[in-house]
């Protein structure tokens, strides 16, 4: 009789929490991009609208737009595609509200799952750029680099130890989750993970 397949529990943690993640933004973007339509056709209806109006409308596309990076960048990976274009709208689209800048540069459409790790490290990136910064990702061969420059630079090692397998769980806040998820995911892909850091720049490659 042959032996079952080894089952590693940390896998099956790590999908069960993808699927919880997707299901909360699938269920939140919803009723937000309903609250962008409404207010359009309030809009549509008459009047000029005030400063609250404007604020409001802009909160909620901001929300709109985080909750589609995060269904990507911590939901289940699937097997679609993401075209170039959908991908650089969405990015300048959290950009509008935020000082960490992108600029997609990998041409045609590309797998989820590897714009998920490209996902998960400008995250990384952007939680060491406490004032903001840029931040580019390019694709070589199969070889993804994504670099982000500002000013400060700010590194914890304790947490930039998880994006070398050496981090302490006890050490990791929840705003952090995405060191401990990228090298996680990355190896899950048979990709390997290195990333740099100095005064000026970080960068990483999976």
């Amino acid at each position: 009789m042959e032996n079952p397949p080894q089952v590693n529990p940390q896998d099956d943690a790590a999908d069960m929490a993808a699927m919880v993640a997707s299901r909360i933004c699938h269920d939140l973007i919803g009723p937000i991009g309903a609250i962008v339509n409404g207010l359009e056709l309030l809009e549509m209806a008459g009047g000029t609208p005030g400063p609250e109006h404007e604020l409001i409308v802009q909160s909620a596309e901001s929300a709109s737009a985080k909750l589609r990076f995060f269904r990507i960048a911590f939901g289940a990976a699937g097997s679609q595609n993401y075209g170039a274009a959908d991908i650089s709208t969405l990015l300048e689209e959290i950009g509008r509200d935020s000082r960490f800048q992108v600029t997609w540069q990998p041409e045609g459409a590309q797998p989820r799952s590897a714009v998920k790790l490209a996902f998960l490290a400008l995250l990384c990136c952007e939680a060491a750029l406490p004032r903001g910064g840029q931040a580019h990702v390019i694709e070589h061969d199969g070889v993804w680099t994504v670099t982000a420059s500002g000013t400060p630079v700010s590194v914890d090692p304790a947490i930039w130890a998880f994006l070398q397998g050496t981090g302490d769980p006890a050490a990791l806040p929840a705003a952090k989750v995405q060191f401990a998820l990228l090298p996680m995911i990355a190896a899950g892909m048979g990709r390997e993970l290195r990333g740099e850091y100095d005064d000026a720049a970080l960068t990483l490659r999976f």
